[in-house]
């Protein structure tokens, strides 16, 4: 009964979303990628919000419930006894009668199993399409045949765009620049290297007064370029959503002094890559958001790349990379052996993450490994001294934002 009321409600919110895209015809944007989607959306949302009426999807509304519900109106939440009989009223009305809308959605595009990118292009084309970073171990490549067919899944929401649109792609990503190819919509491209239409230079992770302040870079394009600088984050991820954000507000016709303007208020999503103050004076990066391979390795070269008394890891599983399990850890696990002092890992997965820290050379006395969070802060907070910074990333579900809590200083 539970399956059949949810189909239902599928369908009706996938048929008021379609019915609301007729009626107001907004600008669609989609965002999708196996990292940094939600980062892309919400820079995206800030450059263009300084001119335009603009909705993006809250939180992680990326699914066949989420991404209607984005397009129905501005929820932040699903929440309520009455909550979706209360969506689909409102929704009619808005559809029988024209009210106030948004000009653009900005939409993301998620793709936990095959099948999904189709079913979301159904409701809602984009006429400009981002793809943000796939890498060689994708999340949820265990619900896939293998990597590729994460990455053919994912170029759908380019594959869809008119000739008239806009193909966003990462530059840096071999499996995203492949893509190129199967759009026939126009092309921009952004990122590190030289070849990226809007390339990203100088950057840098900050520090100020020995304590981490967030990062600056330049972004260039046609001859030009703005310094952006955003705080209290760290690593490329937010310079990569900056500079994704920038190709859109050129397509927009944007200045990049008005983009930088617009990026000024940008600040990433929480629990990812963001700084936190910790208990006896100490600095904590909280990347507790999700995690895959590809994430895994970007926050410990931030880990690596800022300075400190001590620097702490704690990693718990990836979760959803199938059999690349066992291989994708033990990357990580050598990666943090030469870069940290101290290692806590969480998970029966993670378990592989300490083994090859210690084959690698860490000292066994400073490996820390836990089956759950139970413990975790207890026994991290013990061996905290005076200006140790402590990296803490794990896919969410493995619930490393009870340890970020436990650790924090509280005002």
């Amino acid at each position: 009964m539970k399956n059949f009321l949810l189909k239902i409600l599928k369908w009706l919110l996938k048929t008021l979303a379609q019915l609301t895209i007729w009626r107001y015809k907004p600008g669609i944007i989609g965002v999708t990628g196996s990292v940094g989607k939600t980062s892309a959306k919400e820079a995206i949302f800030a450059v263009l919000s300084q001119e335009r009426r603009v909705r993006r999807s809250s939180g992680n509304f990326n699914n066949e419930l989420g991404l209607p519900l984005t397009i129905l109106g501005d929820w932040q939440e699903i929440k309520g006894l009455f909550f979706w009989p209360k969506v689909i009223l409102l929704s009619l009305l808005r559809i029988i009668f024209k009210l106030p809308y948004p000009e653009i959605l900005v939409l993301e595009y998620g793709a936990d199993k095959p099948g999904d990118i189709k079913y979301l292009l159904n409701i809602a084309k984009p006429q400009i399409g981002i793809v943000t970073a796939v890498g060689e171990i994708p999340v949820h490549v265990e619900f896939y045949s293998g990597p590729e067919a994460v990455a053919r899944e994912k170029s759908k929401i380019i594959e869809i765009l008119p000739a008239n649109g806009f193909a966003v792609l990462n530059s840096d990503d071999i499996t995203v620049m492949e893509m190129k190819n199967r759009t026939r919509a126009h092309l921009m491209t952004f990122g590190f290297n030289e070849e990226a239409q809007v390339k990203i230079s100088n950057f840098e992770n900050q520090m100020e007064e020995e304590a981490p302040e967030g990062i600056s870079f330049k972004l260039e394009y046609g001859g030009s370029f703005v310094p952006v600088k955003i705080k209290r984050n760290f690593g490329r991820a937010p310079a990569y959503a900056a500079a994704a954000a920038s190709a859109v507000g050129l397509i927009f016709g944007l200045n990049l002094v008005k983009i930088s303007e617009g990026l000024s208020r940008y600040q990433s999503p929480p629990h990812r890559l963001t700084l936190v103050k910790g208990v006896k004076n100490t600095w904590i990066i909280d990347d507790c958001y999700n995690a895959s391979p590809l994430s895994m390795e970007a926050a410990l070269e931030v880990l690596k790349d800022l300075k400190a008394k001590r620097k702490i890891a704690v990693l718990g599983d990836m979760l959803e990379i199938g059999r690349y399990t066992p291989e994708a850890h033990e990357v990580v696990g050598k990666s943090a052996a030469k870069i940290v002092d101290l290692l806590f890992t969480v998970g029966p997965r993670a378990r592989f993450i300490a083994e090859a820290a210690e084959k690698a050379g860490l000292d066994k006395n400073k490996i820390f490994s836990f089956d759950s969070v139970l413990g975790v802060g207890k026994v991290l907070e013990h061996h905290l001294h005076l200006g140790d910074l402590v990296l803490v990333k794990a896919s969410r579900a493995i619930g490393l934002d009870k340890v970020v809590e436990e650790i924090k200083e509280v005002l």
